[in-house]
This record gives structure tokens, C-alpha cells and sequence, in this order.
């Protein structure tokens, strides 16, 4: 059987922890900040952990991670 072709925008955005679920960065830190309050942009250096069956969907699309 061959090998199972990883989604390669998906490994570049997501990572799965030891404890299996899906990492990933919170958007909106980029540009266009002078009008975002302190505590928001605190808020978006954090870690997003994406919910159950969402990442159930991205584990099938980096199967070796």
C-alpha cells in the first residue's frame, strides 16, 4: 500500500501535542494594530486549540504528525 500524501498547508498551520489535540495561531496579529487594544492583542499571541471533530478533520490530513 502507498504512503498517505500529507496536506501540506495544513502541516504548515497546525501541530498536534502530546496529548492529541490540534494547535494553532490565532490570526490578526500581522498589521493594522495601532487601533487593537492591548489585552486583545495579548489574547492573539496565545495558542488557538481547535474543537473535537475539527481536529479530528486536520489529524486525517497530517497523518505522520
Amino acid at each position: 500500500m502507498p504512503k498517505m500524501k500529507t496536506n501540506r498547508s495544513a502541516a504548515k498551520r497546525f501541530k498536534v501535542t502530546a496529548s492529541g489535540k490540534v494547535k494553532y495561531q490565532k490570526n490578526g496579529l500581522r498589521h493594522c494594530l495601532e487601533h487593537v487594544s492591548k489585552d486583545t492583542k495579548r489574547g492573539l499571541q496565545k495558542a488557538g486549540y481547535l474543537n473535537k471533530q475539527d481536529g479530528k478533520n486536520v489529524k486525517l490530513m497530517i497523518p505522520y504528525k
